[in-house]
């Protein structure tokens, strides 16, 4: 599991969700929140180059998939990428959803744990799969964007020490400039890492957003399903 902080978020949870991004659909209908009306959805969120999300995340999300698929709940997986540029890309994304074949972290995490089949995960992801929408980051890094990273992470930061305060800028200012790419549902959502799960209710309202759990989709769907 790879986590890191967010600054900017779009999508606020108790109104209606904003549509994810994504740049293109490798395997199923195209579709996104705004189409799936009166379908409980819920978007898996990961990377290509993420154990974790194979390991847990994903297989939990086949398994809602599996049990309330007829009940008119909609599982979406997109894969997103905020580091590893050169191994979450969409080639893989279409590498895996064609013949199952891992990359890098991921494929060494699972053939260390015996979960890999010649190479191959063992389990065919059943649902839709997109790749979020990447957007190359250019141009200079503004204070004002630098500022607008740290408040919400330090609050109180123009209280701190004035070398404190370079170090931070500067670790922000080193971290803005590693990330090549900006990932439009990442950042709307305001996700920590991956796998990071958002469900969304019949009505179109966004209900949860979260980072590395597992076993909490469940009771929140049943939770859902009984409302009217």
């Amino acid at each position: 599991m790879e986590k890191i902080q967010q600054s900017t978020m779009s999508a606020v949870i108790g109104e209606k969700v904003p549509n994810f991004g994504v740049s293109e659909w490798v395997q199923g209908a195209p579709t996104n929140f705004d189409q799936e009306k009166d379908h409980i959805v819920i978007l898996e969120v990961f990377q290509v180059n993420c154990p974790g999300c194979f390991m847990h995340a994903l297989p939990e999300a086949i398994e809602i998939y599996n049990k309330y698929k007829d009940e008119g709940v909609r599982v979406l997986g997109l894969a997103t990428a905020f580091e590893d540029f050169d191994k979450n890309t969409l080639d893989n994304l279409k590498m895996l959803a064609e013949t199952g074949e891992v990359i890098g972290e991921t494929k060494n995490a699972l053939s260390m744990y015996g979960q890999l089949k010649d190479g191959k995960l063992s389990y065919k992801i059943p649902f839709p799969l997109g790749m979020d929408n990447l957007t190359k980051t250019s141009g200079e890094i503004s204070q004002e964007k630098i500022m607008q990273f740290i408040y919400p992470q330090i609050p109180d930061f123009d209280s701190q020490s004035e070398d404190y305060k370079k170090q931070i800028i500067q670790r922000v200012k080193d971290y803005m400039k590693s990330k090549e790419y900006s990932a439009e549902t990442f950042e709307k959502f305001a996700l920590q890492g991956t796998p990071s799960t958002i469900i969304v209710d019949r009505k179109g309202i966004l209900r949860n957003v979260s980072f590395g759990q597992t076993g909490h989709i469940e009771p929140l769907i049943q939770k859902l399903l009984a409302e009217d």
